[in-house]
């Protein structure tokens, strides 16, 4: 384990080399380039804001900010497992040319998608503006909130990409598995807002956690259940741990399926 851990550090420029070339080639060949890092969730949050507050006349007050903040946070969340899914056998021709810690590969997933979830905090620093929210000192959990949900989707990553290198299909299921778990999350409605026998769906969801952790600190000037986020972030450091045990046990494995 401990040899495994140092490949991986010895490979670190790899890992930057990886993050800078994904965000590069996420808008290579768009006309606004890099823009879309700011555009794109933009657009999301004014797309759910015309069809619940407008369309629908539901939301409540300061909506726009509740919901900016849980689009923003569910996109890292979301793109990071979708593209995890293809982070080994994307790069089954390097893999099999040169030792590499496959490891390296779905790491590098979350934290490309980290680098574009702070373009998202500005989107959401304009919306605070707009609707005149002001954070209070409880902004300084922010970064904690962050680390916990790096290393919540750290765990997810090493998983979904180990799994998808032997069931190819598991890809396909994701989008739907995604896909329920927005609207189990409370994304663009409110968790309180459920009837008491279907709370439990909030309970055990770890990314409802998360999402009203983000508006515990922005939106409501509140601290946010610490309890929760470190049980949640401990759990994640355990899994990490475990899944580079398992990838460094397994890795043959790999490279026979790939």
């Amino acid at each position: 384990m401990q040899s495994y851990l140092k490949e991986i550090l010895k490979r670190k420029d790899l890992l930057i080399y990886l993050v800078k070339s994904g965000l590069k080639s996420e808008h290579r060949n768009s006309y606004l380039g890099y823009f879309w890092w700011l555009l794109d969730p933009l657009l999301g949050v004014l797309i759910y804001y015309f069809l619940v507050a407008v369309l629908l006349d539901r939301g409540g007050e300061n909506y726009g900010v509740f919901l900016v903040i849980g689009l923003v946070a569910w996109r890292w969340s979301s793109t990071t497992i979708s593209k995890s899914a293809r982070a080994i056998t994307s790069r089954s021709s390097i893999i099999n040319q040169v030792y590499l810690p496959k490891a390296i590969f779905p790491m590098t997933k979350s934290l490309t998608e980290l680098i574009n979830f702070s373009f998202g905090l500005v989107v959401i620093a304009i919306f605070l503006v707009a609707f005149g929210v002001m954070p209070g000192w409880q902004v300084i959990y922010l970064p904690l909130i962050m680390l916990v949900q790096l290393l919540f989707l750290q765990a997810i990553s090493l998983f979904v990409a180990y799994v998808c290198v032997f069931i190819r299909d598991i890809d396909n299921i994701l989008t739907h598995v995604i896909r329920i778990l927005f609207y189990a999350s409370p994304v663009i409605w409110e968790g309180g807002r459920l009837p008491e026998q279907y709370q439990w769906i909030v309970d055990i969801n770890p990314f409802a956690h998360l999402l009203n952790a983000y508006r515990d600190i922005l939106m409501y000037q509140t601290s946010p259940q610490l309890s929760g986020l470190l049980i949640l972030g401990f759990i994640s450091l355990l899994a990490i741990l475990g899944l580079l045990i398992f990838y460094n046990r397994n890795e043959h494995k790999i490279i026979k399926a790939l």
